[in-house]
């Protein structure tokens, strides 16, 4: 069951409930205007809705250049179709009777794509008579899923052409373990290197009469090096329109845009235990540590050293007072997202709107 939102529409922003995920429209609308002037129609964008679980969030994306979005679980593509977006890609293998039903189901209302690496999960696709976009997953340095390029890809690909209502959407070529590499220059050589594989599986197909109608992936850490190298046809970033601490300890310089920061945890002091510390009420439950603690927004001095469940630990000179909000930008956007039901779209410091998190805990 939902929770009823911590703000209403008109409340200054000191006056909302905490712990609270506030978004800034402003920033968040200067985000998507940044991605479509970097792109500049070069590459398709898809943006990838594993980040934000709303469908509000992906009409505006689409309203901004995006052919639609991806997202990683059944129950995402099944919030985000529900919610009007009409083209979705499930950018993750999907197996098991019961989610491969669901797809099946959901192909009949929406355009849907999946991504597959193997050929028994392929034929089980294909048995419950989904009608599908199949892209076949690529390794290409993420040592997660995927088939090894070149030819285990072109057998692969031989048998979606067999299968009845499936098409061959393509290679789905994505790089995660690139994403965070500090380095402008190591991140770019990681995806040359998954380029060279592209390119040759892609080359590959041609000669056995295979054309591959659209190669897609990337992230928000790289899709530049991507759009540049030419072999990617469409990009997926996510992160871009909300960015986190993680993403901002990055190395950023052309060709990559600078996005800003707009998510945040709105907190609220609730002890003052000593002169050097405070206490705010957002710990492991209002942000996630997997990529390291939040940092306080606008107060660089001050320093959220550890978290317990309930509870933050602020330390530094001159610590705010019992009772004052701090905003915290997270560590990591998207788990960060998952732990709420209401996003308080904030402009000019004044809560403009609240969008629920529709797929929020949609993790099958």
């Amino acid at each position: 069951m939902s929770q009823k939102p911590p703000a209403v529409i008109g409340q200054r922003a000191e006056e909302v409930d905490t712990p609270a995920l506030v978004l800034d429209l402003d920033a968040f609308e200067r985000n998507l205007d940044t991605l479509a002037r970097a792109v500049a129609g070069k590459v398709r964008v898809r943006a990838h809705a594993k980040t934000h679980k709303s469908p509000d969030i992906a009409r505006r994306q689409i309203a901004a250049g995006a052919v639609g979005v991806c997202c990683q679980k059944v129950s995402e593509a099944e919030a985000l179709v529900e919610g009007g977006v009409q083209d979705v890609l499930v950018s993750n293998e999907i197996v098991g009777p019961a989610k491969i039903a669901r797809l099946a189901e959901l192909s009949r209302r929406a355009r849907l794509g999946v991504c597959v690496d193997n050929l028994d999960n392929l034929r089980q696709i294909a048995a419950s008579g989904a009608r599908l976009d199949v892209y076949i997953e690529l390794e290409v340095g993420m040592g997660r899923c995927g088939i090894a390029p070149g030819e285990p890809a072109l057998a692969l690909a031989r048998e979606i052409a067999k299968a009845p209502g499936l098409r061959f959407g393509g290679l789905q070529a994505y790089h995660g373990r690139a994403q965070h590499v500090r380095s402008m220059s190591e991140r770019r050589a990681h995806i040359a290197r998954a380029a060279e594989a592209v390119n040759a599986t892609r080359a590959l197909f041609s000669r056995h009469g295979i054309e591959t109608p659209i190669v897609t992936g990337a992230g928000s850490g790289s899709f530049m090096f991507e759009v540049e190298s030419g072999a990617w046809d469409e990009i997926q970033p996510g992160s871009y329109i909300f960015m986190d601490g993680d993403y901002a300890r990055n190395e950023w310089a052309a060709p990559l845009p600078r996005f800003d920061h707009a998510l945040f945890v709105l907190a609220t002091v609730m002890s003052r235990p000593s002169p050097h510390a405070a206490v705010v009420d957002a710990g492991l439950k209002a942000s996630s540590v997997d990529s390291g603690m939040p940092t306080v927004w606008g107060k660089e001095v001050l320093k959220f050293t550890k978290a317990s469940d309930e509870h933050g630990f602020i330390e530094g000179p001159d610590p705010p007072a019992l009772g004052e909000k701090l905003f915290l930008v997270p560590g990591h956007c998207d788990p960060t997202v998952n732990l709420y039901d209401w996003y308080v779209c904030v402009r000019k410091n004044v809560v403009e709107d609240l969008w629920p998190i529709t797929a929020r805990g949609a993790l099958t």
